[in-house]
């Protein structure tokens, strides 16, 4: 049931805010990307224009589990609001960039507002309902999370093409105030549990150490830098020392910032696994979709932002209903399977896709990848936070949540990888009449445009490319799905629990000597 200190209508005000906060948090990983051209025009630097992207998912991966520790030690309200104000000024301070160098900086100083806010805005609910009940207001989550994917390329192109791209930025500013003022007022004073406790510094910089290196790998391997290139080498050795350093760290260290011996919890181990999967797969659909509307079936970017509606609404719709479902009957072991086994479901019948297939069959495989992630992604967290103890809840969150991210980056890297192999062999090997001359480099930075002013017989021969490349990429996607339904049917149907969170024993208190939880 309901906390008995605030009404429905309150809490369901709190979660408004929530789900804004982690809405605009979302959106400002993807909005950038349709302005980039502009940016760079107005600002130069177009060879560093990537790190406009990757400095604002650094800072995210950077801040998402560091947020939940803090959320532990001083409460989440507090963590929240100053995570708000650290991603509104990081916002002002970007719109306001008179150079590249600024833009980028400015950047990862949004960036770690914006992990704050991912972290802590889930693990704010589990503050003020039971778990059972929680799953009835996962649907504002699951929308957050649907809408910033699908809305994020499309509000970037409006604003750059109507107002500014400083707009993109500008405009967190009043909805952040929005949800400043919310939580302020609306949220109760979340627990504090420092006392004693102080953030493990040694574990948290080994730790953005090792996050750094591996959001460089991800971003730069195959774009920016050949995956045997030095550079790649180096940083993927930095980040192998760095985890193992970390985990040396943590194992000595009497209050860790990533307690090791959570993934001595079954339910934890496995619901890590199964996002991490969810996280290869969400991600590598999110962004080779819209690929596959513009090169292969020639839609702009605006159209092709819109056409992806369908995925957000099958995701959000399917979220609130396993929420609903959840909250009446306590079990939530099938969303966990199903969700995974349905969206690879709708990979593969996107797989079948070819350029002469219609919208609407389209618009229906993309409706079921999206009913898929809806049914399991938020419920993911909620079991994890079903078993969490108090004094935990903020860092199995945060960790949930970050492994997804991960498992984002490494499916949007290999899948980057996939692609571009097989447009490079596919225009290659395809005939292209003898004497038409294919120009180099084209491969996966050609546009919609510049294709259709193509010669008919080359444009073809680019259209067959790129769709035999995207589906597979679809192929590979579905290993990814069906790995997180294997791990979620690891799960024990642990009854959802109806008591408050401090009803529950901590029960993984730290042992000084190992820095695990017993």
């Amino acid at each position: 049931m309901d906390s008995p200190s605030l009404s429905p209508a309150r809490i369901r005000l709190i979660f408004s805010g929530l789900a804004l906060a982690l809405l605009v948090a979302a959106l400002d990983q993807a909005v950038v990307a349709t302005a980039l051209p502009t940016i760079a025009t107005d600002l130069g630097g177009l060879e560093h224009i990537a790190w406009v992207v990757t400095a604002y998912l650094a800072g995210v991966a950077v801040s998402t589990p560091l947020s939940g520790k803090l959320g532990d030690i001083y409460g989440r309200k507090t963590v929240f609001l100053v995570a708000v104000v650290v991603f509104v000024v990081g916002s002002a301070l970007v719109g306001l960039a008179q150079s590249l160098e600024q833009l980028i900086a400015f950047r990862a100083l949004q960036g770690i507002g914006g992990g704050g806010l991912l972290t802590v805005t889930v693990a704010m609910g589990a503050d003020i309902v039971t778990p059972r009940e929680l799953g009835r207001y996962m649907g504002f989550f699951g929308a957050s999370f649907g809408a910033a994917s699908v809305i994020g390329p499309l509000a970037g192109g409006l604003f750059t093409e109507h107002l500014s791209w400083r707009w993109i930025f500008y405009i967190n500013l009043p909805v952040g105030a929005v949800c400043f003022a919310v939580i302020a007022l609306a949220m109760p004073a979340t627990v504090r549990r420092g006392t004693g406790r102080r953030l493990d510094y040694l574990g948290a910089a080994v730790l953005a150490w090792a996050i750094v290196a591996v959001v460089l790998v991800t971003s730069w391997g195959g774009a920016q830098y050949a995956w045997s290139s030095s550079t790649i080498i180096i940083w993927s050795s930095l980040g192998v020392v760095a985890i193992a350093v970390f985990v040396v760290v943590e194992r000595r260290t009497g209050d860790p910032v990533l307690p090791l011996g959570l993934f001595r919890d079954r339910t934890f181990s496995v619901v890590c696994a199964s996002s991490f999967f969810v996280g290869f797969g969400m991600f590598g659909a999110i962004a080779f979709l819209p690929l596959y509307l513009q090169l292969v079936k020639g839609e702009g970017p605006t159209d092709s932002g819109l056409l992806l509606l369908p995925l957000m609404l099958g995701l959000t719709v399917a979220a609130v209903v396993a929420g609903l479902v959840i909250t009446k009957t306590g079990r939530y072991k099938a969303f966990t399977v199903l969700g995974p086994l349905v969206a690879g479901g709708g990979m593969v019948l996107l797989q079948t896709a070819e350029p002469s297939t219609s919208r609407t069959a389209i618009t229906a495989y993309m409706v079921a990848v999206g009913v898929g992630i809806g049914l399991c992604m938020q419920v993911l967290v909620l079991v994890a936070q079903n078993t969490a103890a108090p004094d935990t809840m903020g860092v199995t969150t945060s960790t949930v949540a970050f492994l997804r991210t991960i498992g984002g980056a490494v499916g949007v890297a290999v899948l980057g990888a996939v692609f571009s192999r097989q447009v490079t062999d596919g225009l290659t090997d395809l005939p292209t009449g003898g004497s038409i001359d294919i120009p180099a480099g084209a491969g996966a930075t050609a546009s919609s445009e510049a294709i259709a002013h193509l010669p008919p017989d080359v444009r073809a021969t680019y259209v067959s490319a790129f769709a035999d490349a995207l589906t597979d990429v679809y192929l590979w996607i579905v290993p990814a799905f069906v790995a997180a339904a294997l791990a979620a049917a690891l799960l024990r149907n642990i009854p959802m629990r109806e008591e408050g969170p401090d009803a529950v024993p901590a029960v993984r208190t730290a042992d000084p000597d190992r820095g695990e939880l017993s």
